[in-house]
């Protein structure tokens, strides 16, 4: 039986790089998934690949400002027993049938949150509205990243269950941005998905049957490294204490692709769904809102809105990058 601990995180003497991909890896994942867009599509959604990065991280930004944001990042599947990822209902009102909705909030909803926010670009498609359909692609992008996740779909999310407190960093963060230009990106086209609900089921499951892979060769690397485990970088004027290159390439490289797996697999999951939801809404003309920029009066209430995100009101899982956005 694991014993749980009270550690301090490993951030606060070693500063970590990120969380649930981090900020870039979210912002690589929607800008590579523009490009799997045929052509019908590809042309409105490339005029907006900026706005698409930079709002791939809004749910994270407003997870303490917003009621219940916080556990549309995550599921904490072992709260369910054994073999819950092949057992669990896999619609809403079934899920809450069955456990209610205070059961569900508590332990996380990602697969479900997808399904709500990809009926959010429908929708917003079928209204022909160029705002809402870049903002809800963007943020329906960062659910779909955050569900291939392996440790979004644990109770041991950092590692702090087994003593390895600091892995969701640095498997998130400091391995894409080391090792990213090594990863191949060509995930072929989109293509159209007939079951949402399943298919979010289906990559939450496969995140989930890594877990163990995360966790036990972490620990074989760091026995094996421990010497080696950390290093200094410096960082504008300051020089921090980080997982040295050195592990995160041991590290890396035993996890045999994994990283590039997961994140390949966002990309894809990603333009397959924006995709969809274009076909399931008549497939609208996107080329006419090619031309389409955002109001005075839109610019303003994004800057009003990040405001408010910035006050931290609700009680969310802790990401390493707050204090830096």
């Amino acid at each position: 039986m694991l014993q749980i601990r009270k550690l301090l995180p490993l951030c606060l003497a070693v500063p970590c790089l990120g969380f649930v991909w981090g900020f870039f890896g979210h912002k690589e994942i929607n800008r590579l998934a523009v490009f799997t867009l045929p052509s019908d599509m590809i042309g409105f959604y490339k005029k907006n690949i900026e706005f698409l990065i930079a709002e791939s991280v809004s749910p994270d930004r407003r997870r303490y400002a917003v009621k219940d944001e916080a556990p549309r990042h995550y599921i904490d599947l072992e709260e369910y027993g054994d073999s819950a990822v092949f057992k669990l209902p896999r619609t809403w009102q079934k899920a809450i049938d069955q456990y209610g909705e205070d059961t569900l909030m508590e332990r996380g909803i990602v697969p479900w949150q997808i399904m709500r926010a990809y009926g959010q670009l429908k929708n917003a498609m079928m209204l022909y509205d160029p705002q809402k359909i870049l903002k809800s692609s963007a943020e329906l992008g960062h659910y779909v990243a955050d569900a291939n996740v392996p440790l979004h779909t644990t109770s041991n999310h950092d590692g702090q269950l087994t003593d390895q407190v600091g892995l969701h960093g640095f498997w998130e963060s400091r391995l894409p941005e080391l090792f990213f230009k090594e990863y191949n990106f060509f995930v072929g086209k989109a293509v159209y998905i007939d079951n949402v609900q399943e298919y979010s089921w289906e990559a939450v499951t496969r995140a989930h049957l890594a877990v163990d892979s995360v966790l036990i060769l972490e620990r074989e690397v760091g026995q094996s490294m421990e010497n080696k485990k950390y290093s200094f970088e410096t960082r504008g004027k300051q020089t921090v204490k980080v997982m040295s290159y050195a592990y995160a390439k041991a590290y890396h490289e035993a996890l045999n692709g994994m990283v590039e797996r997961q994140m390949r697999a966002s990309v894809k999951m990603t333009g397959d769904l924006w995709y969809s939801a274009w076909v399931d809404s008549g497939q609208p003309n996107l080329k006419k809102l090619i031309e389409y920029k955002p109001s005075p009066q839109e610019l303003a209430d994004r800057k009003k809105e990040l405001e408010q995100w910035k006050k931290q009101r609700y009680p969310a899982r802790k990401h390493e990058e707050d204090d830096n956005n």
